[in-house]
């Protein structure tokens, strides 16, 4: 490769005039053999332009991802797809470490991501030298190497770093050799705190960490090189920064090396104690290393941590994520006596002091506040900033105290009262004290000595400073309502009060973070408190009127989500606003797409999705209202139609709900002619959508048949989109999907005369079982078309069996048929796939002109129908069991108001114990006990589409069955033998008791249908209550 010639093109891309041209040499060249190397070598050339190493690390990083591996040609196809040839591969595995250890940080980005898609799929099999590699630059005299080389060793734990323990023994292997290399190596580099040494060792402890973070191997930490490892992260932890970071901007402290290293290594600790070092909170495996931590390590580490924390009380600066993972730790050590021991003396000081310090209203907050309130509000209400935020740690951890340890709650009560009391206090320490008061809500009203006073403290305390001339103040007295929006009110005036400030600054007040905390505390304590519901019915209007508002203005999500809870509470008044507040909607989800950042911001994308279900909540909700219903189409239909002409597909699923929630009662002719637009979508975007379009096509055959049938074209797109699945690699989710779809069609259209479709559907379905079916659900699914196809018109089905010809097939495939039925009928499941199954099989034995081949397999047909009953009985005995448990659930009282520790004890004595045994399974034992609970339940997603056989007056599969086998009986003896023939005596059992049901439950439907018929209930009939079981009778005592 002329590596000129390269260059110049790359560096065409970089000028807008010469790019289109300069990209099109690149996509004629790359796949030229040596083209890849060629790049590395651009890249770590010192005599090349830095602009064009970058574009040809970038270039070669997405070459990397996209055609390391060797791929498969897609179904159908012969062509193998494109990859790196292996001779490129391999000059590229041994030239990739030395060049970025020799590359500047920028290159060095690209080239770490090659490296880490290299070793996902080459390690160990083809590069197992890569190991040798790491470890003779981390070996090397210069120092130079280093960074470099921890920089590839990092990519290789980070490729572990998510697998389970078994899959990680290449990893283990290679940090056998490594682990004791970079402990030595940090420990030579701890006296030396010169930035490249802090870069150094900030490198080597993540990539500790990502080795323990999931997983931690005992094979290569023994108790000793543990010791070693604990020192080393106290020792920074415990070191001094240089001082002359202080004179870099506050701003950009958290991003100094040596603040990143200690996070790094608190961030280790922490992680370290909370998933293997606190006994009684571990899985089996890390009980004695549990124990060990504790009684080791724990109170050694803690002990810098509060000199930590009393560098923060002394007012000295430590960055936000150091203080954060402090806190993190801490929160692990309240429930352990021996770290509770040395916290205790400290603990009112930490409260007071720090903790309190962190929750007040701070410079930065208000500088955001006054500068961009929206972005205070994204802030606050942003999840990711949360979880790293030393507020959220410090609220945690000042929670648990106060839950385990009875002497916290009532001194930092009595601190925050002395604050709230005092007029002369500072405001933002009122601030403080009601964040602290508000996160403490859970504890407090579960705690008799506190509870009866929390309706005095929002009397005398919070409805004031609703009306504070600082917007701070006013929002924090709206988040403590909403902290206490479940407390039982003495007093209905106070109730009153409450609901009423907190609409009136969610209407009247100026500053938006009011707002949208008033929007909060009002809907919550519309939802906790009957009261407020009917104190705000009349102002149902203007209150929705604000609430579109503020999504409008903030784009907040948790508002929306607000406007969804409100609208199904005031379900009635909301029908009177539906329209209004829809085509509102409606303007703030267009606003939102056509909004140039849109493609940039995923915040916009969660908002407008949540504008998106808050319109199929208001169309849920306006159901029974048909002329509001129609007025909302329009609106609806535009919203689609701007989503599927700008081909966002991200919300393909929503609008595809908004339709589906359209077509419920009744099809309009503008939803008829979304069903052609939607089939042009699913040419183009095929079959990604086509589960998330079943539910609406399923409204279009079962809702509205007479104009399904009305017009071919409507029956011909649903063929069309089924036949595109299956005969295309949507994957067999989406084509059970598909023929579920034909078993609806065939069901729906029973007696409607569809006879010429049959052919079709049934060759479609057992074409697909000729090739290869992964699934046992895709396998019954099909045979599930023919067997609709037999209830259909079973002599259209055994005709249209004789005439298809499959392919690789020669003859008549009835045989096939009904053995592969056979084979599968334990593969049947849930009620509705069952009750066909057993249908169908009677149809079978009761045919008068049976194939030959049915026959053949008459000593399968009774006991596979007993079988299938069998399970329709476990079901329907589950479902009772499942609304049992559910109730009693319901019914259990809430035990927590005392879960505190007295003082020095340790909480593992009891509970953990119970935690242990519990925990002693593993992790994976739980997550099995879930599956076994859907195994039971096997509600197949698929049930869910209704046919006209899932209806309670359907034809009922017990006497549909006993009725073919007497109809047998009466007419043909000698086949009622060969049926009979084979049955054991615990089948003949089950039979006699099929019988029984079947007579009972047609006793039961016509005395229903008399009652029905009289137009009312009579509770005469004993014996139909004697077969429900009601529970036991309580006894008269």
């Amino acid at each position: 490769m002329d590596l000129n010639r390269i260059i110049q093109a790359l560096k065409g891309t970089i000028d807008p005039k010469l790019r289109i041209a300069a990209e099109n040499e690149l996509n004629q060249s790359y796949k030229i053999i040596n083209f890849a190397p060629s790049l590395l070598r651009i890249i770590v050339s010192d005599h090349v332009e830095f602009p064009v190493r970058q574009a040809a690390a970038i270039y070669l990083k997405n070459m990397v991802t996209q055609y390391w591996p060797d791929r498969e040609p897609p179904p159908g196809e012969a062509v193998f797809p494109f990859n790196i040839h292996e001779n490129d591969r391999q000059q590229i595995r041994d030239n990739i470490v030395e060049g970025i250890i020799r590359s500047p940080d920028l290159v060095r980005v690209q080239l770490t991501m090659c490296l880490r898609a290299i070793i996902k799929y080459d390690f160990p099999g083809h590069w197992p030298a890569v190991v040798d590699k790491i470890d003779y630059y981390l070996q090397s005299q210069s120092s130079g190497s280093w960074l470099g080389s921890l920089l590839c060793l990092y990519q290789l734990v980070k490729t572990y770093e998510y697998k389970k323990a078994e899959e990680r023994e290449p990893l283990i292997a290679a940090m056998q050799i490594f682990l004791p290399r970079i402990q030595q190596q940090i420990m030579q580099l701890l006296p030396d705190s010169s930035h490249y040494s802090v870069l150094l060792q900030k490198q080597i402890l993540k990539i500790f960490y990502a080795l323990v973070q999931y997983a931690l191997p005992l094979q290569l930490v023994n108790n000793q090189t543990m010791t070693a490892w604990m020192e080393i992260f106290r020792t920074i932890i415990d070191r001094t920064v240089p001082p002359e970071t202080l004179q870099i901007d506050e701003d950009d402290r958290p991003e100094l090396v040596w603040w990143k290293c200690k996070k790094w290594a608190l961030h280790i600790v922490a992680r370290l104690f909370e998933r293997y070092g606190s006994p009684g909170n571990v899985t089996k495996e890390y009980f004695e290393f549990s124990e060990f931590f504790l009684k080791t390590y724990a109170v050694g580490i803690q002990q810098v941590l509060l000199k930590i924390l009393d560098q923060y009380r002394q007012k000295e600066y430590v960055a936000p994520r150091v203080l954060q993972q402090a806190f993190n730790y801490l929160n692990q050590g309240i429930v352990h006596s021996v770290t509770w021991k040395q916290m205790k003396p400290h603990i009112q000081n930490i409260s007071e002091d720090v903790i309190f310090s962190v929750m007040c209203y701070k410079d930065e907050d208000e500088e955001l506040w006054q500068e961009d309130p929206y972005e205070y509000i994204r802030m606050k209400f942003d999840i990711f900033e949360d979880y790293a935020s030393p507020t959220t740690a410090a609220q945690t951890l000042l929670y648990t105290a106060a839950k385990k340890r009875k002497e916290v709650l009532p001194k930092m009560m009595a601190f925050c009262y002395q604050i709230l009391t005092d007029p002369n206090f500072d405001p933002r320490k009122k601030d403080g004290a009601l964040h602290v008061i508000g996160s403490l809500a859970d504890i407090l009203l579960k705690k008799s000595l506190f509870k009866d006073q929390m309706e005095l403290l929002l009397q005398n305390h919070v409805f004031p400073l609703l009306l504070s001339n600082l917007g701070y103040l006013r929002a924090r007295s709206c988040w403590v309502l909403h902290a206490f929006s479940s407390l039982k009110f003495h007093n209905e005036l106070n109730l009153r009060n409450a609901v009423e400030l907190a609409k009136k600054s969610l209407i009247e007040d100026k500053e938006m973070p009011v707002k949208v905390e008033a929007a909060l505390a009002l809907q919550s304590l519309i939802s906790n408190q009957t009261q407020a519901k009917e104190y705000m019915k009349p102002h149902v209007r203007p209150i929705m009127q604000e609430l579109l508002h503020i999504v409008r203005e903030t784009e907040n999500d948790d508002v929306t989500n607000v406007i969804q809870k409100m609208i199904c509470e005031y379900s009635q008044e909301v029908a009177s606003i539906a329209v209004d507040m829809t085509q509102h909607l409606a303007e703030i989800f267009g606003k939102v797409l056509q909004s140039d950042e849109y493609e940039e911001i995923e915040d916009k994308t969660v908002m407008a999705m949540g504008i998106l279900h808050t319109i199929d909540t208001i169309l849920t909700v306006v159901e029974d209202h048909k002329e509001v219903t129609q007025q909302l189409e329009n609106i609806c239909l535009r919203i689609i139609d701007l989503v599927l002409q700008k081909h966002v597909i991200e919300f393909y699923e929503e609008i595809l709900s908004l339709a589906y929630s359209l077509t419920c009662h009744g099809i309009s002719p503008q939803m008829w002619q979304l069903l052609g637009i939607l089939y042009e979508v699913f040419q183009q975007d095929c079959f990604e959508y086509f589960t998330d379009m079943m539910p609406l096509l399923h409204n279009y055959v079962t809702i509205d048949t007479d104009t399904l049938l009305s017009n071919p074209k409507h029956l011909e797109i649903l063929f069309t989109m089924c036949r595109k699945v299956l005969c295309g690699d949507a994957g067999e989710d989406a084509e059970c999907h598909a023929a579920k779809l034909l078993e609806v069609i065939i069901l729906q259209c029973k007696g409607k005369g569809i006879d010429q479709c049959i052919p079709l559907f049934v060759q479609l379905v057992l074409e697909r079982l000729t090739r290869g079916v992964k699934t046992s659900e895709l396998r019954t699914m099909c045979l599930q078309v023919a067997i609709a196809a037999l209830y259909y018109n079973p002599d259209l089905l055994l005709h249209t069996l004789e005439q298809i010809q499959l392919p690789h097939n020669p003859g008549p495939i009835t045989v096939q048929f009904i053995n592969q039925w056979m084979n599968d009928t334990d593969c049947f499941l849930g009620h509705h796939d069952r009750k066909m199954c057993i249908i169908g099989l009677s149809i079978l034995l009761e045919l008068q002109n049976r194939p030959p081949a049915v026959d053949a397999v008459v000593g399968q047909i009774v006991p596979s129908i007993l079988f299938l009953f069998l399970g329709l009985k476990q079901v329907c005995a589950t479902r009772q069991l499942v609304n049992r448990e559910d109730r009693s659930k319901a019914e259990k009282v809430d035990m927590e108001e005392n879960e505190e520790i007295s003082s020095d004890e340790e909480e593992t004595n009891v509970t953990a114990q119970a935690m242990q045994s519990n925990n002693g399974r593993g992790e994976d034992d739980e997550e099995e006990d879930d599956d076994w609970d859907e195994e039971v339940l096997e509600e197949t997603a698929l049930e869910g589409f209704s046919t006209p056989l899932d209806l309670d007056n359907s034809v009922d599969e017990y006497q549909f069955f006993t009725q073919a086998l007497l109809t047998v009986q009466n007419r043909d003896a000698a086949w009622y033998q060969l049926l009979m023939a084979p049955l054991s005596e615990d089948q003949r059992r089950a039979l006699q008791e099929v019988y029984t049901l079947a007579e009972h439950r047609r006793t039961v439907a016509e005395a229903k249908k008399k009652i029905e018929q009289q137009g009312g209930f009579t509770f005469e009939n004993k014996g139909v209550l004697s077969a429900f079981n009601f529970g036991t009778v309580p006894g008269n005592n």
